[in-house]
């Protein structure tokens, strides 16, 4: 892809940070990518262009805006990333009018006011960096969920000796033994990393005040490390009490201000306090942290409060107003306890931490955020998935009605043919996502036909009807082979008639006839009545299954009996899948959930008045109107 990234970087904040690392990973990928901020000094091998981003005022904007335009025209851009409502506001403005999506990521709470709500200037797709952050979007800014993303920062951890008694980490394929000691300069140290204007420099006036004082004095050998930007911004209070603490204990207060090492400056410091990047830093490379953010101090990071700690960005976002007093009482009564006993940070943490912040795992989620992105602006309309069972000679004698006859599919694909429907899988949209081919060449009319469980009438009517049209679609299968029949229907009713599956070389057909293979679990559960480690593991084992006997990629899930949750979703996704099929559940668009796709049960009874209808563009907003799903 050719991607163009828009930041506001007066100074090299979390927010450019995040910027760059992603535009390095996604270069060493073999992506195309371009940089717009206030600096073309940024540590990035990609083209730099240096304008005013941060200034706000309209002439300015405007001439942004024309640079913006000009730069997404002469380099064929596919995407855009902001990474400021200054940069998305400019943004917004340069894409009006042409096909090229605007993706956001949003790495702070938006001031409340009327504009905000009214004038939706993040574009396509928008990032929030941690959970309570998309809380905020949708309840405060009145976002639309559909088009947020909840995604962290990325960040690429050193492979670096790291904290603990000796334990062994596997992290990123790395192996790490880790040791622990106070500092890489064998001193006992408290630092403050952060910036000392706004809402963070009134944090850190109160820890001068009301934390570091009593600590200096208890510990004889701490010293205090204070580093950061805009220190000369520190409120009045803080800077007294900054003064009073150099002359009492001398070279102990360290304050360092704007560094590049900090990298450095955590390895020889004991006990960090911070948020944001500079918590998920500190403890990914084995340093203790007190998560002290804007919004909220969330204590000692463990593996026990992780989840919580992350979903405020360390104690920096909240998701809803809220009053944002601090008990430094409380703060100080921990940092006490850890500095006369200090402890290695446990190894789960610290795998748990690099896991999450992944840039790899990051990097690649970006890129499908992305791709959903330029899909959905490029193909606005609802894409309709049909799903079918059974293609038998005559009805059978079921209760179920999951199955077309032969005779009656044959007009199904006569009428698609006539409203000249161009037959696609997912697989084939996930080429044009990529950018594997050309957009252009995308069908104006597509169709996805879907069949679930691997009839042996798909082989012996379905495949050859399909073949006469020059047809291709989705075949579900399960990954155990050894299944031959529809146990499950049996199961759940001894009357039901038993209804064979294909063997292996008969499934291998479709394979060889270009069918898109789709997984359809091991052995057809309702995955919400399972235990989630069971249900991960049918998800899962039927991808690396299917893709092993059949030798093809394996890339959507269909859910058995459309039966799904958010954490069979999360399940899907993990496991590789790029889609996850329902059933007449799911967003107006395919790219509104990419893992509850919105497909349409086709009944035996079907007839080109129906048929019309499940296809038409205007169906899913009917159903969901009629039927409230």
């Amino acid at each position: 892809m050719r991607i163009l990234h828009v930041l506001s970087a007066e100074f090299f904040a979390g927010s450019a940070a995040y910027a760059v690392a992603l535009a390095e990973a996604h270069r060493a990928q073999g992506h195309a990518v371009w940089l717009v901020s206030d600096s073309d000094q940024l540590p990035t091998g990609a083209p730099q262009v240096k304008t005013a981003v941060s200034n706000r005022r309209y002439g300015q904007r405007l001439r942004n805006a024309r640079l913006i335009r000009q730069l997404v025209r002469t380099e064929q851009i596919d995407v855009v990333h902001a990474h400021s409502r200054a940069a998305s506001w400019v943004s917004y403005a340069a894409l009006r009018g042409l096909k090229v999506p605007l993706v956001s990521t949003v790495h702070g709470r938006q001031h409340l006011h009327t504009s905000t709500s009214l004038f939706d200037i993040y574009g396509d797709k928008v990032i929030a960096i941690c959970a309570n952050l998309r809380t905020h979007l949708i309840e405060e800014v009145q976002m639309d969920p559909v088009k947020i993303v909840a995604l962290p920062n990325g960040v690429a951890f050193g492979s670096e000796q790291l904290a603990t008694n000796n334990y062994q980490l596997l992290v990123d394929n790395e192996q790490l033994t880790v040791n622990y000691s106070l500092s890489t300069d064998n001193c006992l140290r408290i630092a403050f990393i952060g910036r000392f204007n706004g809402g963070k420099g009134e944090r850190a006036a109160a820890l001068l005040q009301q934390v570091f004082p009593p600590l200096l004095a208890e510990f004889p050998a701490l010293r205090l490390a204070l580093i950061g930007g805009e220190l000369e911004q520190l409120p009045a209070a803080g800077k007294g009490a900054l003064a009073q603490l150099q002359a009492q204990f001398g070279e102990r207060v360290e304050v360092v201000g704007f560094t590049t090492d900090v990298a450095g400056w955590l390895a020889r410091t004991t006990l960090t306090i911070g948020a944001g990047r500079v918590a998920i830093e500190a403890l990914g490379a084995g340093h203790a942290v007190l998560a002290l953010g804007e919004a909220s101090y969330a204590g000692l990071v463990t593996e026990a409060n992780f989840a919580t700690a992350a979903a405020s960005n360390f104690g920096d976002i909240a998701p809803r107003v809220t009053p944002s007093d601090v008990d430094f009482g409380a703060l100080l009564a921990d940092a006490r306890a850890f500095l006369a006993r200090p402890q290695a940070v446990p190894g789960a943490l610290q795998v748990q931490v690099r896991a999450h912040y992944n840039l790899a795992r990051v990097a690649a989620e970006v890129l499908a955020v992305y791709q959903s992105a330029r899909m959905k602006k490029a193909v606005p309309n609802f894409l309709p998935v049909l799903m079918y069972h059974k293609i038998p000679d005559a009805p059978p004698a079921t209760k179920h009605q999951t199955f077309v006859t032969k005779d009656n599919f044959a007009k199904h694909l006569a009428f698609f043919k006539s409203r000249r429907f161009t037959l696609i899988t997912f697989a084939d949209y996930l080429q044009f996502a990529r950018g594997e081919r050309p957009l252009a060449e995308f069908p104006r009319r597509p169709l996805v036909l879907t069949f679930d469980d691997g009839y042996f009438d798909n082989y012996t009517n379905l495949l050859p009807l399909m073949q006469q049209y020059g047809y291709r679609g989705v075949l579900y299968l399960l990954g155990d082979f050894g299944v031959r029949y529809n146990q499950w229907d049996l199961a759940a009713d001894p009357t039901e008639p038993r209804a064979d599956l294909m063997d292996e070389a008969q499934k291998r057909a479709f394979v060889a006839a270009g069918w898109e293979i789709g997984a359809h679990t091991m052995s057809h559960p309702r995955l919400p009545a399972l235990p989630l480690p069971a249900a991960t593991a049918e998800i899962q084992r039927s991808k690396a299954s299917l893709e092993t006997v059949l030798q093809t990629e394996v890339v959507s899930f269909a859910y058995p009996y459309g039966d799904l949750n958010d954490d069979l979703k999360a399940a899907v996704h993990a496991a590789g899948f790029a889609f996850g099929v329902a059933t007449d559940t799911g967003g107006l668009h395919l790219e509104d959930d990419r893992f509850q796709v919105f497909r349409i049960n086709v009944f035996p009874h079907e007839n080109t008045a129906s048929l019309f209808k499940k296809t038409a563009s205007w169906y899913r907003k009917y159903y969901r109107r009629k039927r409230g799903k």
